[in-house]
């Protein structure tokens, strides 16, 4: 007999093999022989067609006990047609060839402690009875609690009683550092460790966790993005934690944004999927205002502790002594100091300073293999792209055989953690920042000592409003409050809304005093006084009208066209060439070329076309169907990214 069988590479189909197993299913995993080489695939469902003047392999064996069911089979084709993906490198990061290869390694060890126990309030409890009235079938329930609610003990124990019924449930997190925080809170509650899955965890734990996976032996997982495409063998639910965070897509290889692709695979699976959030992105927002889907709103935070109160500080009228600090912000911290509170200083931008320009002669320090200006990092002493990585030494011929004399425009988190030194020698402080958290050892031990009360100013970008817990923060300083945004980022209000809310609800979990203090050259700025009223759901309903009046998502849809090549002219040529094909095809607005504000990146000319087009069909089919039938020049490369999160 025939059989299809879909390879873990880069085609868009399955093979034709011969068959001597009577047994083999759809969704068996065999292996085959493919040129040289021996492979391991799936039997994936399709016709068996009758190839003329070509000699068939034999499928060498079928592999016992491991299988896909027709539910993630389905998922995987929906997945790879709707992102205009090959369907070979989805069912790649679905099996992976080294996590299936037969290895000795032991099942996973589930050490088991005693679970403390925690008492949900009122309103929890009514929020648990909302979560669980819509049981064992498809239901998109939307939890919504301003930070420090206690969300995240209600779908606790709506996991606990998923596993209980021997069902699996997976949590999904938009960081991977935020998974050791959650371990320690999982640990807490259910009195075992979950399954942790990222791309950091070694092979070998790929391999175990993998197994216990699909043969169910593993029942909770907590990963980011990419164990959504996980074999589970009986899902029960799939929680989306910070639904709104921008990180849940993935833009580079196969592209897709998980929390769409989650609702998607509960679809599939005819399980409910729970969107945890403290203001929703503007996609979910439209849909519980249009009663897709259902939402139920905490309003109070865990035993009643209020919201930091919010001062704004008018850095126009403020004359301050030091680079970016005012006198006011100074006093106000020196007081949460005095009561030995913690403090944390807010700036989203890494490094020392992100530009570096000579005052001589005018040069700027910028990446020679992307258009993109380099950033100090005085830890290192080199500028750095935080784009491709480049680095390179600051020193450089000016006029007159001198050096050049960069002056460094713009603070960065090194900047400002070494004028708060300066400002309060005798105080403890830490950056909490990206570049400072590569060893899983630093950042366990810098967690530890800021619960511990060891660290009395933090000075952390934008990965310190995500999840964090700290019981002593009482007070924030926003160093530069600037809602202005960038043209290419249509997210750019949505994703200040969300920042500064989720950043003003790590103070005073544990406090009746706290406060959040926003420096800003804009204190009239419409976006950060609505958002001091706590007025954000204000503020998503007039950009959802802005959104309706520029046909932009969520009332239109978008697929975007990356063209990149060695030089400029080629890839606006290839672009061009492109939008001639693509204009074949009805009910779709072609914008561009146009050049991508990310000009050059990794030395590549990066132009762009956008698709908009309304309507449910899957219109990726056509233009995926288009694509293949161009005979694009093999110095041009593509990138299709379906619903883009911003045009970069």
């Amino acid at each position: 007999m025939k059989a299809q069988v879909l390879l873990p590479k880069i085609f868009n189909y399955p093979f034709t093999y011969i068959s001597n197993e009577n047994s083999l299913r759809v969704g068996d995993f065999v292996e085959v022989p493919f040129g040289k080489k021996k492979e391991i695939g799936v039997v994936w469902p399709g016709k068996n067609y009758n190839l003329e003047n070509i000699k068939l392999k034999n499928i060498n064996k079928k592999i016992s006990n491991l299988s896909l069911h027709q539910d993630f089979i389905n998922f995987i084709n929906w997945f790879a047609t709707y992102n205009m993906m090959p369907l070979g490198l989805v069912l790649k990061m679905a099996i992976g060839r080294d996590i299936i290869v037969s290895k000795n390694d032991k099942d996973i060890i589930q050490i088991k402690k005693k679970a403390k126990k925690f008492q949900l309030n009122d309103e929890q409890k009514k929020a648990l009875d909302f979560l669980n009235l819509k049981k064992n079938k498809f239901d998109v329930s939307v939890l919504q609690g301003t930070t420090g609610s206690g969300k995240t003990l209600v779908y606790f124990e709506r996991i606990k009683e998923i596993i209980s019924k021997k069902k699996q449930a997976l949590v999904l997190l938009p960081e991977i550092f935020l998974t050791n925080e959650f371990k320690i809170r999982f640990n807490d509650f259910f009195g075992f460790e979950p399954a942790i899955w990222h791309s950091k965890i070694t092979q070998k734990n790929k391999r175990i966790i993998w197994k216990g996976i699909i043969n169910n032996k593993i029942k909770l997982v907590v990963g980011a993005r990419s164990s959504l495409l996980l074999p589970f063998k009986n899902l029960g639910i799939i929680v989306v934690d910070e639904e709104h965070d921008s990180s849940y897509k993935q833009d580079e290889g196969v592209i897709y944004h998980a929390r769409d692709m989650a609702i998607s695979r509960a679809s599939f699976e005819k399980i409910p999927v729970n969107l945890i959030t403290s203001i929703p992105s503007v996609e979910t927002f439209n849909n519980i205002k249009n009663k897709k889907f259902r939402h139920f709103r905490i309003f109070k935070r865990y035993k009643d502790y209020p919201l930091p109160k919010t001062k704004i500080i008018n850095l126009n009228i403020n004359k301050f002594k030091n680079n970016f600090i005012a006198e006011e912000t100074i006093k106000i911290v020196k007081n949460f100091l005095n009561k030995k509170e913690q403090v944390l200083f807010f700036l989203n931008r890494r490094g020392y300073a992100p530009y570096l320009i000579c005052k001589n002669c005018g040069y700027k320090q910028t990446c020679s293999n992307c258009s993109m200006y380099l950033t100090f990092h005085k830890t290192k002493n080199k500028a750095i792209c935080h784009h491709c990585s480049f680095e390179k030494e600051i020193t450089r011929n000016c006029k007159e055989n001198k050096n050049c004399e960069f002056i460094m425009y713009g603070p960065g988190v090194e900047k400002i953690f070494e004028e708060i030194n300066k400002i309060f020698p005798s105080n403890k402080v830490e950056i909490l920042s990206s570049d400072y958290m590569q060893k899983k050892d630093q950042t366990k031990s810098l967690f530890a000592r800021i619960t511990n009360n060891k660290v009395d100013i933090l000075v952390g970008t934008q990965m310190i409003s995500k999840g964090f817990n700290f019981p002593k923060l009482n007070c924030i300083v926003v160093i530069d409050a600037d809602f202005s945004g960038r043209g290419y980022d249509l997210r750019t209000t949505e994703k200040n809304i969300q920042l500064y809310h989720q950043l003003s609800g790590r103070a005073g979990r544990f406090s009746q005093n706290s406060i959040i203090v926003y420096q800003t050259l804009s204190p009239k700025d419409e976006t950060l006084n609505e958002l001091i009223k706590n007025n954000s759901e204000e503020l998503l309903k007039k950009e959802l009208l802005l959104r309706e009046k520029n046909f932009l998502p969520p009332f239109s849809r978008l697929i975007a066209i990356i063209i990149s090549a060695s030089s400029h002219n080629l890839s606006l040529q290839g672009a061009s060439q492109i939008k001639n094909h693509l204009l074949k095809i009805d009910s779709i607005e072609i914008m561009g070329p146009v050049d991508s504000p990310f000009l050059k990146i990794r030395n590549k000319f990066r132009s762009r076309l956008l698709i908009r087009f309304k309507g449910k069909s899957l219109i990726q089919k056509k233009i995926t169907n288009l694509l293949n039938t161009l005979k694009i020049s093999n110095k041009i490369k593509l990138i299709v990214d379906v619903d883009p999160v911003n045009f970069g």
